[in-house]
């Protein structure tokens, strides 16, 4: 009896409900909590409403442990019969429910004290592997319990302060599988993911927005994709399309790894091996180069190189997003252009070409200065969700995982 009044006191019983006896199972360190409700054949809703008790429905919900032991609340829980109405009052007959216990939320297999307690410790937990085995937990059980938390996160988020969005790619699977991310670039958090990367998966994304919201968006970050592109001029008409710095500067890199290659096939031919091993120090940024790749480069840059001449067009490119406005950029931009189309390096004039097509959209930065690398920051955050998950059954529990972890959801069950 004591047991069942400290355990109504824990749990915070009311009438009707109250703790009918306490199992304690040594070998199997669990113990039962067996909760039942007064007996009748009606049932006191909330607000005064008598209802007939149709059934009863026996329910298990894991609830904190009890010291080491694992506790399990277990109750027959009444189903009570309500009358439905139209639209013009009449009663149309009767619909069939269960009711609502205090210690969890309906559908739910945990205790709203477990449930809560289990997304903080899967927030923190290095893995969801690790956070499994810390709450006893399979992993479909701890799944379940993110995409509950996500579900209450999506319908309690507030998008009003989103007024510059992200549209990005990532690779979801294997191969040539990706995903299309909407990212909020005020809050630096996830707000959709859809499979593929079409026109038509981007203004899904965009879509989360709502229409309301949707025309508070001032400016949107992308690469210079068509699919992306096109569907920003669909869905938000309004907004100005910046493209993206860190993109432009990977595009540049790859015209220029393009005529390295190249001249490392005819010089390789001739017996000269100059260019061996030297494609990351072509990509990367200077200021990122150990002394020694940096002394190699510039040893390389002294030599009468084609790839050094098209490294110069991808270095001075940088001082474009230096410039102070639109049109000094613009005026940059001429220079550089009417430069690298003049040169001999076919990579270089195909991607002068290309920044020459997209120049507004390239201008566009010295309006809003935005650009996707808070993208990349959560694009590395979702290699690393990948890369701990060793991969994911379907896409939804990849998108449950990434709104998890990035989304800056509200995921907590809310006290009865």
């Amino acid at each position: 009896m004591q047991d069942a009044k400290l355990f109504e006191q824990m749990l915070g019983l009311k009438e009707p409900w109250r703790v009918k006896d306490v199992t304690l199972d040594l070998s199997g360190q669990k113990v039962v909590v067996e909760v039942e409700v007064t007996s009748g054949s009606e049932w006191a809703e909330e607000d005064g409403v008598q209802l007939p008790v149709h059934g009863w429905e026996e329910r298990e919900w894991r609830h904190l442990d009890t010291m080491q032991f694992e506790t399990i609340i277990r109750a027959r829980v009444p189903r009570v019969r309500r009358r439905k109405f139209d639209e013009h009052g009449e009663a149309t007959g009767w619909s069939t429910e269960m009711v609502a216990v205090p210690w969890a939320t309906p559908r739910s297999r945990w205790t709203l004290l477990f449930e809560a307690w289990a997304l903080r410790v899967l927030q923190a937990s290095e893995s969801v592997h690790s956070a499994c085995l810390l709450l006893r937990l399979h992993w479909e059980s701890a799944h379940a319990i993110m995409q509950r938390g996500v579900e209450r996160g999506l319908q309690r988020r507030n998008l009003e302060e989103v007024s510059l969005v992200g549209i990005d790619e990532k690779s979801f699977g294997r191969g040539h599988d990706y995903a299309t991310v909407c990212n909020d670039l005020n809050k630096g958090r996830v707000l959709e993911v859809v499979p593929e990367r079409t026109t038509e998966a981007a203004r899904t994304a965009l879509q989360c927005l709502g229409e309301q919201q949707a025309r508070k968006v001032k400016a949107a970050c992308l690469d210079m994709s068509p699919a992306f592109e096109k569907a920003l001029i669909l869905e938000l008409p309004w907004a100005v399309r910046v493209f993206d710095r860190f993109h432009i500067s990977k595009l540049l890199g790859e015209a220029v790894d393009k005529v390295r290659r190249a001249e490392h096939k005819a010089l390789t031919q001739q017996g000269d091996e100059t260019l061996k091993g030297s494609r990351y120090d072509w990509l990367y940024d200077p200021a990122k180069l150990s002394e020694e790749r940096l002394g190699r480069l510039q040893n390389l840059l002294e030599a009468d190189l084609r790839t050094g001449k098209a490294y110069g067009y991808r270095i001075n490119f940088y001082e474009f997003w230096s410039c102070a406005d639109r049109g000094e950029a613009r005026l940059f931009f001429n220079t550089w252009y009417q430069s690298a189309i003049r040169s001999s390096l076919a990579p270089i004039k195909t991607i002068a070409r290309t920044l020459k097509n997209h120049l507004e959209g390239l201008l566009n930065y010295f309006s809003y200065r935005i650009t996707n690398a808070m993208s990349e920051g959560l694009n590395s955050a979702i290699q690393k969700i990948k890369a701990t998950a060793r991969g994911f059954r379907n896409f939804r529990n990849f998108r449950t995982r990434i709104l998890f972890f990035l989304g800056q959801l509200d995921l907590y069950p809310e006290p009865h």
